[in-house]
């Protein structure tokens, strides 16, 4: 009996250090005035000819960290990010929960974290992803999330893109 009560402990011990949030991971700010900041990320984008990707989450949020380190660790897709999207990471925590910004959003928490918001130059909702299609395992797809991005550029949705 004491050896299957050491034996659950060191599994519970285990699966909990698996799942443990790294420590370093601190790109959400709560204290932050979203309302100010994504109005600086949307003035961002129409000086740069842009769209503001807007990564909701926290930094309680596994797979919110695990986006973070999969977008900039890949070359080629935090080189696409770069050249088409100004990125906001908007907070959503038991500290803020930005409800009134996220009522503005179209209520994407609904689809659980992250969520990924897509906003024109002038600040309009183009996209709201549930970013559950985009993973693979216990990372992110790359395909995936290469066609996500690629899919609601600035160009992607330029009408002379498709004229015949």
């Amino acid at each position: 009996m004491k050896r299957l009560t050491f034996i659950i402990i060191i599994c519970l011990l285990g699966s909990s250090f698996a799942f443990a949030q790294d420590s370093t991971f601190n790109i959400y700010k709560p204290s932050e005035n979203a309302v100010l900041a994504l109005n600086k990320a949307i003035k961002q984008a129409k000086e740069e000819k842009k769209h503001v990707f807007v990564q909701i989450g926290g930094n309680w949020c596994v797979w919110c960290a695990r986006f973070y380190k999969f977008t900039t660790t890949d070359a080629q897709i935090d080189s696409l990010i770069k050249a088409d999207y100004v990125v906001y990471h908007l907070n959503y925590s038991k500290e803020n929960k930005n409800s009134q910004m996220l009522e503005k959003l179209g209520y994407p928490q609904r689809f659980g974290f992250p969520v990924f918001v897509i906003l024109a130059e002038n600040g309009e909702r183009l996209n709201t992803q549930n970013s559950e299609y985009l993973e693979q395992g216990h990372s992110y797809n790359k395909t995936k999330v290469m066609e996500f991005l690629q899919n609601w550029n600035v160009k992607a949705l330029d009408p002379n893109q498709y004229k015949y």
